[in-house]
């Protein structure tokens, strides 16, 4: 563990002072002039807490964070999901994801409340085990921020109502999040708020309305129950026959149920922009793991029992809301209104994981920037804090949606999720290795877990498991393309191209800059804890009167 004395010369060597900042010259000068692992606590958040602002309150994160990992895979993929893998295997493969996820987000908690910074994954790689892994890992969330699939998703949801060409509505909805992410991170921030309430009615209603129609409560009165179950059964067979092809259908579903959690790394992006943070982050990803897994959990297990595997509707998807699987169940029961008004509130839901997308990769290249692995161009912001270079970079790359105006629709939402699943499954696995590098250091130097602001307390078991979980499904999400005669150049390029770029992309900084890995003794954990000690963040409060109204988030 360094001594004060040598943070202070590390700070008089290498650091910025605060009240200086103003004077840097971003054109000229170079913020990777820092040397690698000098920290203090002012190198560590001066820019975020000089450049962006803490918009954002508990009530905006904690709603984000219930519903930020109810993309629209849940709503357009799960389909293919169930009459691939049939009910029991995709309750399972809903339930262990939802267990990972869960997982992972304690791991990551526990991290951000010692270090909450914008774009939180990227910068703890940074200080606790290299800076060629934050440069890698950085670029890739920027690359999956600009996979524009919700867009996509967004454009297949609209043409339920209308042929008019779907370009045309990618237009509108790249121009919404633009506009959405253009001025101040609290108007996004409002306007998440209000699709969070959207999609959790959506939820809760699409629960409801399961209920009813399996018990013979629709316009038909047919009692469906546990039919589905039996015939044709609660596995369904794929590439073999027997158990092993009732297990090779279970586990070819796991990546694209992967997809269905692809929010779940916003809130952590936005620590440096929320009021006490620590606390604030904490409690958002800790909320993932009961309340947003048993939600995930029950609506999947309720569609299970309201659609057939076998219904041709979702088993030959045609890329449009028609093979939405809750829609499929709803026209089977003759209620008519009800599927206009699931696909409105869908739409929602996709709109608001593009503005998601927005959001991440921008923070991602302000904390890019901040340590010279990006240009310094993208740590502009204007007068309200916005990183407004990283959105416009971000918004160049939407135009790919366009990929999607074809014939082979459902193949380019396809490869779009598998792409993003990927993508997930890599930054799961490195939130975990932040997690057990920070452990070792803290061990090593002498540092108790109670010191932690925030801890669980399987948290470092829960980041190994969730972590060597990740990298299995990473290394087995393609295993269709290695049975014989069922290669597919796409689906092995969604698969595994990630595993290539991140090695590349590592083995680039490695040499470039020649950094290395750091041990635990040399991980600079004192500008941490100091940091903790001189910004106190206020106490909560406690909630009386009509303000009890606000637990959904609080």
């Amino acid at each position: 563990m360094s001594s004060s004395s040598d943070i202070d010369k590390k700070t008089n060597d290498y650091i910025v002072n605060v009240d200086n900042i103003d004077r840097i010259d971003l054109e000229q000068g170079s913020i990777d002039d820092v040397k690698a692992n000098d920290f203090d606590n002012g190198s560590i958040f001066n820019e975020d807490r000089h450049r962006l602002k803490t918009s954002l309150n508990q009530r905006h994160i904690q709603m984000l964070a219930l519903v930020s990992v109810f993309g629209t895979g849940i709503f357009l993929s799960s389909g293919g999901i169930l009459a691939t893998a049939g009910p029991l295997g995709t309750l399972l493969a809903y339930s262990i994801v939802a267990l990972i996820v869960g997982l992972n987000q304690m791991a990551m908690a526990e991290v951000a409340s010692l270090m909450p910074v914008t774009s939180a994954t990227v910068r703890h790689l940074e200080l606790f085990i290299d800076p060629a892994w934050a440069f890698a890992y950085g670029w890739i969330s920027v690359w999956s921020a600009i996979m524009p699939g919700e867009i996509s998703a967004a454009a297949v949801i609209v043409s339920y109502w209308t042929d008019i060409n779907q370009a045309v509505w990618i237009s509108i909805i790249i121009a919404l999040i633009i506009a959405c992410n253009s001025y101040d991170v609290r108007i996004y921030g409002e306007i998440e708020f209000g699709f969070a309430l959207i999609k959790m009615t959506l939820l809760i209603g699409l629960i409801l309305v399961s209920i009813i129609i399996t018990s013979g409560g629709g316009p038909s009165h047919e009692t469906i129950g546990f039919r589905y179950w039996k015939d044709p059964g609660p596995f369904k067979e794929y590439l073999t026959t027997g158990n092993l092809g009732k297990f090779a259908g279970f586990w070819k579903v796991l990546s694209g149920v992967v997809y269905s959690y692809g929010g779940v790394q916003t809130v952590p992006s936005l620590a440096a922009e929320v009021k006490n943070p620590r606390r604030t982050v904490f409690t958002a990803c800790k909320r993932v793991f009961y309340r947003v897994s048993i939600m995930m959990i029950l609506t999947a297990f309720c569609l299970t029992l309201i659609v057939s595997p076998n219904d041709k509707a979702i088993a030959n998807s045609t890329g449009n809301a028609t093979s939405s699987p809750f829609v499929v169940a709803i026209k089977n029961a003759n209620i008519k209104i009800l599927p206009h008004i699931i696909n409105a509130a869908v739409l929602t839901s996709a709109f608001s994981t593009g503005n998601m997308s927005v959001i991440h990769g921008s923070r991602t290249l302000f904390a890019l920037a901040v340590k010279g692995q990006a240009p310094k161009i993208f740590l502009k912001t204007n007068k309200r804090g916005l990183p407004w270079v990283g959105t416009i970079f971000v918004a160049i790359f939407m135009p790919l949606a366009y990929m999607n105006v074809s014939k082979n629709a459902a193949n380019v939402f396809n490869w779009f999720q598998s792409l993003t699943s990927a993508n997930l499954l890599v930054g799961w696995i490195f939130i975990s290795a932040n997690c057990i590098h920070m452990d070792w250091a803290m061990k090593a130097q002498g540092y108790s877990r109670d010191q932690l602001p925030h801890k669980f307390k399987f948290g470092i078991q829960a980041a190994w498991v969730s972590g060597i979980a990740s990298l299995i499904l990473l290394l087995t999400g393609g295993f269709k393309n290695f049975v014989k005669g069922k290669f597919d150049m796409a689906s092995f390029f969604g698969s595994y191209f990630i595993i290539p770029l991140t090695i590349g992309l590592y083995t680039f900084w490695k040499f470039y800059k020649k950094t290395r890995y750091y041990r635990s003794h040399e991980v600079e954990l004192q500008p941490l804890f100091e940091d903790i000690k001189n910004n106190p963040e206020d106490p909560p409060t406690k909630l009386k009167g009509w303000k009890l109204l606000t637990l959904l988030w609080s």
